[in-house]
């Protein structure tokens, strides 16, 4: 831990210390005589690996849900809880462009030992539960892709610390490209199932305009609410703070201001490419469960069953589980990332990356491991479930710092978020709080 200094930095309690990531902290050029096209381009890649929170496990089960038993009624939701993802990782942005610290440097900054040491708790535990859910989707996604029992893909999913110690040796663009070119394919197999599946392209527009039927249809509520609680991840308001800081930003204020904008324009886009992948696995439950009437689809192993015989190709299924295997592999890679960040931004302690990744794994294997060999795919299913509940507990120590961080003008100075932008980002906090409130309310009611 950083001692208190007393010439700290206007608005902080401690100076700013060893940058987290330090290994590829502003390992990327952005120089200034390039053009402004190429230095846009240099901001191309950590929007991406945020995106893949976006599209866990978690994101397909409540997309499943909602299209086969409503049809296109809910994509208005999977909209608008894209916008409100958008403005929040804006923010994560800014706090780390404005201030030159991450979320977690931030918290322990900001606050005194004993809250940003709880919030460091809170923050690992966020941590493990997305690991949780990564887990449990690679493992349903191998199930259904080679037949490999749920037990052994559970154990394998710890063999995914090669392939980041693989990537991390041939630098941070070579972990960028490897997750944009994950979600190529992720977003190919969509495309293909989507052209299979034939929906009702008039309905598919219809169905992102809002409707009174989701406010006074209690089922759809529950559902809609399901999607937007499931929708902010708390570990990816972190990872995004940390991971814009691996290109070399300006010291000038315009400087920063172009790299802000570079870098929201990166993760505005890849969180469009996020809404259409979660749009694409709600409309494709929509045109071939809901349509069948097969309303009662939410799990994955369902989803993967009935695929061929309802769109009469094999090949359908099998896009399906390599798009989910392909969401597991990206959060492998992200969840390291965030996990760093969180570890030496709280409390200093760095760990070489394949240690700290075998201690977070193992702590998320146990208990997927035990649960599939005590209660088989049905206990995994529950487990996937609980993962999201306590990701949707963590959230608010995440969210409510990062919008106070970026609306106090003595923590960013001239970077600090215009009133409006403020205004917008409180409503969003209060809102997402309030329906993970709920959500977890209703969990806690239903056992």
């Amino acid at each position: 831990m950083l001692e208190r200094s007393g010439s700290t930095e206007a608005g902080w309690r401690r100076e700013r210390g060893e940058a987290s990531l330090s290994d590829v902290h502003a390992s990327i050029p952005v120089r200034n005589a390039w053009p402004a096209w190429r230095r846009a381009v240099a901001f191309i890649g950590p929007g991406y690996l945020v995106a893949v929170g976006y599209m866990d496990p978690g994101n397909w089960a409540t997309s499943l849900a909602g299209g086969s038993q409503f049809g296109y009624a809910l994509l208005a939701v999977a909209l608008v809880s894209n916008i409100m993802a958008i403005i929040l990782q804006a923010l994560a942005a800014r706090l780390a462009i404005g201030s030159g610290r991450d979320l977690a440097q931030a918290c322990r900054d900001a606050y005194p030992a004993p809250v940003s040491w709880f919030l460091w708790i809170m923050a690992e535990i966020a941590i493990i539960a997305t690991d949780i859910a990564e887990v449990i989707g690679t493992a349903i996604g191998l199930l259904l892709l080679f037949g490999m029992p749920l037990e052994l893909g559970v154990i394998l999913t710890s063999l995914d610390v090669f392939l980041i110690l693989a990537l991390q040796r041939l630098g941070f663009r070579a972990v960028e490209a490897f997750v944009i070119g994950v979600l190529v394919v992720i977003t190919g197999c969509f495309a293909a199932q989507i052209v299979m599946a034939d929906p009702d392209w008039g309905a598919v527009l219809r169905g992102f305009a809002p409707t009174t039927d989701i406010v006074t249809n209690p089922d759809m509520l529950y559902l809609a609410l399901g999607i937007l609680g499931a929708t902010v991840m708390p570990h990816n308001l972190y990872l995004h703070s940390g991971i814009v800081q691996t290109r070399v930003v300006g010291d000038t204020v315009p400087a920063k201001r172009e790299s802000l904008t570079f870098a929201t324009l990166d993760s505005t886009v890849a969180l469009m490419l996020a809404l259409t992948i979660n749009a694409s696995i709600l409309i494709l439950a929509a045109s071939v469960f809901h349509t069948s009437g097969r309303t009662e689809i939410a799990e994955l192993g369902d989803a993967h069953a009935l695929l061929a015989p309802l769109l009469g190709s094999t090949l359908a299924p099998t896009l399906f589980a390599i798009a989910l295997i392909g969401c597991g592999l990206n959060s492998t890679v992200t969840a390291t990332l965030a996990g760093q960040i969180v570890m030496e931004g709280f409390i200093g302690l760095r760990l070489k990356p394949w240690l700290r990744r075998m201690v977070t794994r193992l702590i998320a294997i146990v208990p997927a491991a035990g649960v599939t060999i005590a209660y088989g795919e049905s206990g995994t299913a529950k487990l996937l479930v609980l993962s999201q509940v306590v990701l949707s507990l963590q959230l608010p120590f995440a969210v409510i710092p990062l919008v106070m961080f970026t609306a106090s003008r003595r923590k960013l100075g001239p970077l600090v978020a215009p009133r409006w932008l403020t205004a917008f980002a409180v409503l969003i906090a209060a809102v997402i709080v309030v329906l993970n409130v709920k959500l977890v309310t209703d969990f806690l009611l239903g056992l």
